[in-house]
């Protein structure tokens, strides 16, 4: 497994970690066994156009120890620059195996934002899927009732739980600057992975087996949440094949 540092190539001003998946998984496990502070961010092409407009977003994902990539805009990307053989990172399946392998490997993990109610569930179907994995602690997080006081008390609560893996959902792009913000402070490996916390819980349905195999889930997911996410894809993918497409011509 390589080592720092780690191979990166920008797409429309941001960086990408151009690594097999197997290797990312595991360089997110060695730090969490040594209790790194670490910041993950599973990236995808929204995230990325936000970035090209927000300085402060594209600051946390310079900052950031992993920038994966999520769909497969961004993998066919990599492709065009010459990297070959990129894996693209889905939230779920990352979650699954770091839930699996910190189960195997005694490593604890802490759950960071959504509801009472979400967390509960995932709580329950964690038990019955991984009956081994350590769960530290819980905290449902409402950013609205967010205060300086409280942070200082989820720091210390995370870290003398002892998680090694922190699992961040606290809406899109905020659980990103919320992350960048406590590296250094909390001593785990964050990632976020905000839309898997409903999904996993049973709240939404995740797409089906064969539309993540045929790379269209995007499609799936549209068709189920069709005026959110045209109103987003309308946003994000013209401007997203345009900025790639001057990259790709320079």
């Amino acid at each position: 497994m390589s080592t720092f540092p780690l191979p990166q190539i920008e797409i429309i001003g941001s960086p990408l970690t151009t690594f097999p998946l197997d290797d990312l998984i595991n360089m997110m496990l060695k730090w969490a066994q040594e209790g790194s502070s670490k910041l993950v961010c599973i990236a995808n092409t929204q995230m990325l156009i936000e970035a090209h407009r927000n300085p402060a977003l594209r600051s946390v994902l310079r900052e950031a120890d992993l920038v994966t990539p999520e769909d497969c805009p961004l993998v066919w990307m990599l492709k065009l620059l010459g990297v070959r053989h990129q894996n693209r990172m889905d939230g779920m399946e990352t979650f699954l195996t770091l839930c699996h392998e910190a189960s195997q490997q005694n490593l604890s993990v802490f759950f960071v934002g959504s509801q009472t109610e979400i967390l509960n569930r995932i709580q329950v179907n964690l038990a019955r899927q991984f009956p081994n994995l350590q769960i530290a602690g819980m905290e449902p997080l409402p950013l609205r009732q967010a205060t300086a006081q409280k942070d200082d008390f989820l720091i210390r609560r995370i870290n003398a739980s002892g998680a090694s893996l922190v699992f961040v959902s606290l809406g899109y792009l905020q659980q990103e600057i919320w992350m960048a913000k406590h590296k250094g402070f909390i001593q785990g490996v964050m990632i976020g992975i905000g839309s898997v916390f409903p999904v996993y819980a049973g709240i939404r349905r995740r797409e089906p087996q064969w539309t993540r195999t045929c790379r269209v889930g995007w499609l799936y997911r549209l068709f189920q949440r069709s005026i959110r996410l045209w109103k987003r894809y309308r946003k994000t993918i013209p401007i997203f094949t345009c900025l790639a497409a001057r990259q790709l011509m320079q």
